[in-house]
């Protein structure tokens, strides 16, 4: 008896690879192809085109050239912006994803206590931005907020938004609390993945918990990894409800990021083409950050971490 593999089968005398068969047409796509089309793309050319033009919000709006963008290069206020919005995602980065990490690890296995705890730190995925905002705004007023109680007990200033640095972190903070279950949910779907086979291979000659954490977890999640640092980078560019409510880019402009500084431009001085000059400014970061970060890390030409299993 001749033996077909289990990837291909045999149709008319010729075998098809088995992947190619029930394939969905590519009409199943369309509904979503068009809403991504009506919502995000049909926007974005707005934008585009409206940063090559003086608009005032009620006018028609006036072709300037490059005029803009000419103007946007040269403003220091857009560079601090600019700055602000990638130092902010670098620690928004450096704070969630080792947390979220090890959590989703941790939610992935078969404690007793697992569910309940899971169910619990998933809360503020449900909560909106503004809730949140105005939640932790409230605990932070330095005359009236928790924090005015128990800040001394831990050496902080109670004026923790008055300062520059505070008030990076806070936001950097507050972001992190609602988006992290988000991502320990994406974490959670990829250690469920990974073969149990690796880890009793593991314990088989002699491994510990830590580096079967290094040698397998970390290795096989490299994939999951990426997907939650580009989705992550995206959302931390693009912080605007946060801002806007605790610290309304202040102290000063301490945290006048780029979505904020796009909402002052167009809606407090009415500059609409320049604000959608920022806007597209910030999609084409946010687009070169993510693809400089699947370039590097192979995330373009992964294959199965389960290859061969």
């Amino acid at each position: 008896m001749s033996h077909v593999s289990p990837y291909t089968k045999v149709r008319g005398g010729r075998k098809a690879a088995v992947g190619n068969v029930g394939r969905p047409p590519v009409g199943w796509a369309l509904p979503g192809i068009l809403f991504f089309a009506v919502f995000a793309i049909v926007p974005l050319a707005i934008a585009v085109y409206l940063s090559f033009c003086h608009w005032d919000g009620l006018n028609s709006p006036t072709p300037v050239g490059v005029d803009n963008w000419t103007r946007l290069f040269k403003d220091p206020e857009f560079r601090q912006a600019a700055w602000l919005s990638l130092l902010l995602t670098t620690v928004s980065w450096a704070f969630q994803t080792p947390v979220a990490l090890l959590l989703g690890v941790w939610a992935a296995g078969r404690q007793r206590s697992r569910t309940f705890l899971s169910a619990v730190f998933f809360i503020p995925l449900l909560l909106s931005t503004t809730a949140i905002a105005m939640l932790f705004h409230a605990l932070l007023d330095p005359n009236f907020g928790v924090i005015k109680q128990i800040g001394p007990w831990f050496g902080i200033d109670p004026n923790l938004m008055g300062s520059s640095t505070g008030a990076l972190l806070t936001v950097a903070f507050v972001g992190g609390w609602q988006f992290m279950p988000f991502h320990t949910l994406i974490y959670q779907g990829g250690a469920r993945q990974i073969p149990e086979v690796l880890y009793q291979a593991a314990a088989i000659d002699g491994a510990g918990m830590l580096r079967q954490f290094f040698h397998i977890t970390l290795p096989q999640l490299r994939n999951t990894i990426t997907t939650s640092s580009v989705l992550m980078i995206v959302g931390s560019l693009t912080y605007f409800d946060t801002v806007l409510i605790m610290t309304k880019g202040g102290p000063g402009t301490d945290t006048t990021i780029l979505p904020y500084l796009m909402y002052r431009t167009g809606f407090q001085t009415y500059d609409l083409g320049y604000a959608a000059a920022i806007a597209t400014a910030l999609v084409i970061v946010a687009t070169g950050l993510s693809l400089i970060l699947v370039r590097f890390s192979g995330f373009g030409s992964m294959r199965s971490t389960r290859e061969g299993m």
